[in-house]
């Protein structure tokens, strides 16, 4: 279980070297492009693999324990160790993590984007994964702070070469906001460290701050908490978002969405709840009103953006409800309760499943159609999916539904238990508060329907949205084609596991509870 642990974490980055590398002869194929792009689907393919075999060797009857653990002193002058390890926390995120890559690559064979060499693309793909794999897998502060920062220069080039209009501005943006949230966050990670006379998650969480003055501990959450933020992402630091997942190439906003958010909120549980938990007390309800906030925020961004005639472009609809979803991860994060944190974690996972698929599937369409504008994919003259391409359309609207909550679907469990956990808030915490918190999410969730629903109606059948009618060409742009390529046998095999999944977390919620649950409970009891 060591070796498999650390395997999947340096695995992609030794493919990543290969990618580089000229292929052998016998294994070029068609082309060297060909060559390159088979090799990141078989590089992250024994990548989820390894993490599907590490997930079958988890002792779940001890989910809690840090498991498939490696510690061996890496700076001894700093103090600073290789310390790897697995628990149920992170070893749903490790699977996520594995399956989106994988999914990408698979995609990306067939459906390679516009722009420079292969060989740059599927180096960075798995330069990106290994980053990602590392930061739910370290036990170390410092070494979680440096993966953390390795998928940052990867998400850049892949936005700036690989993304569509405006991506040079989307990618730098990117890059500035998350990088100036870092420098915030390694200022806390230092302190807690120095402080707490180690850089180790485990000794840490275990001592719950005892060894941290209760004004350490705030000054290290506003800190940490504000990087975190950055990537959760928690309004009003989600700026950058929407033009990244407008610009960036399919598999790009697939892996922002679906992996790299979530690194945010992971940090959030394992780091602050259990290593300052005084700090995080104070901080909370403003945490949560940041995240009420930001669900109302992004459902109102979403309606207006759907609205007929409005020019909203679909990808950056589906950007700003992540903005929406992540608020209830947040929301749960901030009750401090193990019914919140645990609806925190399965909205996770949950939002990674929904999101990836409908950002697989408005890639698809703009393909298709040659434009994500919503007005241009609406009306006698769009899309009208149904009719068109029906297998896009019933997945378009799977998708839609699943991400507006319907119960049943996976979107629902992670919503429902986060505001469940702000209706009995930790002790400490003002009732009246989260219970405002929690109609206000809930009012949300409300939103969020109306736009996914008037979307399904734009986009898939054709109607305007507002007045039920159909209109013609918008802004006398080309006519639409009459029929479009529906459903491709290498699309099929990219999203099939993305509702396959759906649906099980969704009728089968307690195989993810059940491995976070006991996790959670320790780490709200400070790791004891």
């Amino acid at each position: 279980m060591q070796i498999l642990l650390a395997a999947i974490v340096v695995l992609p980055l030794l493919g990543a070297v290969a990618a580089l590398l000229p292929a052998p002869p016998g294994l070029k194929g068609k082309s060297p492009d060909q060559a390159v792009l088979r090799h990141g689907v078989t590089v992250t393919g024994a990548v989820l693999a390894l993490s599907v075999a590490l997930a079958a060797g988890f002792d779940h009857d001890d989910p809690a324990r840090m498991q498939a653990t490696t510690d061996i002193s890496w700076i001894p002058a700093l103090g600073i160790r290789i310390h790897l390890g697995v628990d149920g926390v992170s070893l749903p995120l490790l699977v996520l993590t594995a399956l989106l890559t994988f999914l990408s690559a698979l995609y990306s064979y067939v459906k390679m984007p516009d722009g420079p060499s292969p060989k740059a693309f599927v180096a960075l793909i798995l330069v990106l994964e290994s980053g990602t794999l590392a930061s739910f897998a370290v036990l170390d502060l410092m070494l979680f702070f440096l993966a953390f920062e390795m998928v940052l220069i990867p998400m850049y080039f892949l936005i700036a070469r690989w993304g569509g209009d405006g991506r040079e501005r989307a990618a730098w943006r990117f890059i500035l906001y998350t990088l100036l949230g870092s420098v915030v966050m390694l200022l806390g990670l230092l302190l807690i460290g120095i402080k707490g006379g180690t850089f180790d998650m485990v000794a840490l969480a275990t001592d719950n701050g005892s060894g941290l003055s209760h004004t350490t501990q705030l000054v290290a959450v506003l800190a940490i908490g504000v990087g975190l933020a950055v990537k959760a992402p928690m309004w009003p630091l989600h700026s950058w978002l929407p033009d990244a997942h407008t610009a960036a190439p399919t598999v790009g906003s697939v892996l922002l969405a679906g992996v790299l958010l979530k690194m945010g909120t992971y940090g959030f549980v394992r780091i602050l709840l259990p290593i300052t938990p005084d700090g995080v007390h104070t901080f909370a309800p403003y945490l949560a009103a940041f995240a009420v906030v930001g669900i109302i925020y992004g459902s109102l961004v979403c309606l207006a953006l759907a609205r007929s005639s409005a020019g909203g472009d679909l990808k950056r609809l589906i950007a700003y409800s992540s903005v929406g979803h992540m608020g209830f991860v947040l929301l749960g994060i901030a009750t401090l309760t193990p019914t919140g944190v645990n609806g925190a974690l399965f909205a996770n996972i949950a939002h990674g499943l929904i999101t990836g698929l409908l950002f697989f599937l408005v890639g698809a369409v703009k393909d298709r159609y040659g434009t994500s504008d919503l007005d241009r994919l609406s009306g006698a003259s769009g899309a009208a999916l149904y009719g068109k391409a029906p297998r896009l359309g019933g997945l378009l609207a799977f998708g839609a539904v699943a991400s507006l909550g319907l119960p049943g679907l996976a979107g629902f469990w992670g919503e429902m238990l986060a505001m469940f956990g702000a209706f009995e808030p930790a002790e400490g915490l003002s009732r009246p508060a989260y219970l405002t918190f929690m109609a206000i999410a809930g009012f949300g969730t409300l939103l969020t329907a109306a736009y996914m629903l008037i979307v399904v109606r734009r986009v898939c059948m054709g109607g305007d949205g507002e007045s039920g009618g159909h209109t013609g060409g918008h802004g006398g742009s080309a006519p639409a084609p009459t029929s479009l390529p529906d459903v491709q046998t290498y699309e099929f095999a990219a999203w099939t596991p993305l509702v396959v999944l759906t649906v099980l977390a969704g009728l089968w919620p307690a195989a993810l509870l059940g491995l976070t649950d006991p996790a959670v409970q320790q780490l709200l009891r400070g790791g004891n």
